[in-house]
């Protein structure tokens, strides 16, 4: 054998050894942030972890459920790929799981979005009657820095609002939009060939202007939606349609606004509620916990990767509204444009 030829072995070798060393090394290590973990998180039935905020009696608790972000289903994420922000089925698992555990006594919803689709708000909006209906538990709302529309809908329910003084809520309405690019594709020669069954088969298109009939077809649909949003404010905050709509056309307002008008019950911060919660329902020495997912290397590996190319929820949404122009829908959203 030649001298080339015992270099390259030797050289495996060591490869080989650093190899193993290393890698013996990360399992140690893996282990021991793994047991550290579990001291402070533990697994629910659904196969997510409860992340301890304030120690007290486990079985007596209140729940922290956290809405950050457009509500609207993106669809599930590999794990590797996943994205942060707000995920629709991770928190309807949430909803259905303080529901049936009877350890949990009253939920804390922290709100901090513009809001979103009408059928996801509708979905939460749901859940939450039931939770309140069927299973006797209380929800407080905390709203952040924005509780708009389709944030504000799901808040409706809530027992108690809290906001802070500059919080951005109301804009109570629904919104509907396209694109037309027919004068952009006409100035490029571009010819679009349609066939359909009926006339409005292809409403909203963005090659050709709107009828007349068919955005009086549109406005009747979103009239309905509205006047369920409506409804809803009616029924939470224990007010007259008339009184409803005197400020549900679309407008944004403050914190203070918003407790002025009757939306919202007093301004606090998210300790301030969890100390309302507990004077208000004897819960004083009650745990109080939030959902999360397992902080293991998969997920640790999964928001550098996310960190890097920039795959946040308002990325994904950005480009899936881009990808689905074509099929507008309906949305309680402030600030879409």
């Amino acid at each position: 054998m030649n001298t080339k030829r015992w270099i390259a072995l030797v050289a495996a070798a060591v490869l080989l050894g650093v190899s193993l060393v290393i890698n013996s090394a990360f399992a140690l290590f893996q282990t021991d942030m793994d047991a550290g973990l579990a001291e402070l998180m533990a697994p629910t039935d659904s196969g997510y972890m409860e992340y301890v905020i304030e120690e007290g009696n486990m079985d007596s608790r209140i729940a922290v459920l956290n809405v950050d972000g457009v509500i609207q289903d993106t669809g599930e994420a590999s794990p590797l790929f996943g994205s942060s922000g707000y995920n629709h089925s991770f928190f309807m698992e949430q909803l259905a799981q303080v529901k049936q555990d009877d350890t949990v006594k009253a939920i804390m919803l922290k709100v901090n979005s513009p809001g979103g689709g009408v059928v996801e708000s509708a979905e939460i909006y749901d859940k939450i009657k039931e939770i309140q209906d069927e299973a006797q538990k209380p929800i407080y709302v905390s709203m952040g820095a924005t509780a708009a529309s389709g944030g504000y809908y799901i808040s409706a329910p809530a027992e108690k609002i809290f906001v802070n003084e500059e919080t951005l809520t109301g804009s109570i309405g629904v919104i509907m939009e396209s694109v037309n690019y027919a004068d952009l594709a006409e100035r490029y020669g571009v010819d679009f060939v349609t066939i359909k069954s009926g006339p409005f088969k292809d409403i909203m298109s963005p090659t050709r202007d709107m009828t007349d009939e068919e955005r009086e077809l549109l406005q009747e649909m979103l009239n309905e939606s509205y006047e369920s949003f409506v409804d809803i404010i009616e029924e939470g905050r224990n007010m007259s349609e008339s009184e409803v709509k005197e400020f549900a056309d679309g407008r944004i307002m403050s914190g203070r606004q918003a407790v002025e008008i009757g939306l919202a019950d007093d301004f606090g911060f998210e300790e301030d509620v969890i100390a309302s919660i507990k004077s208000d329902f004897d819960l004083g020495d009650a745990e109080v916990f939030e959902y999360g997912v397992s902080e293991g290397w998969g997920s640790l590996l999964s928001m550098k990767i996310n960190s890097f190319f920039g795959n946040d929820v308002e990325s994904k949404l950005l480009g899936k509204l881009f990808s689905e122009y074509n099929s507008p829908r309906m949305m309680y959203l402030y600030g879409e444009k």
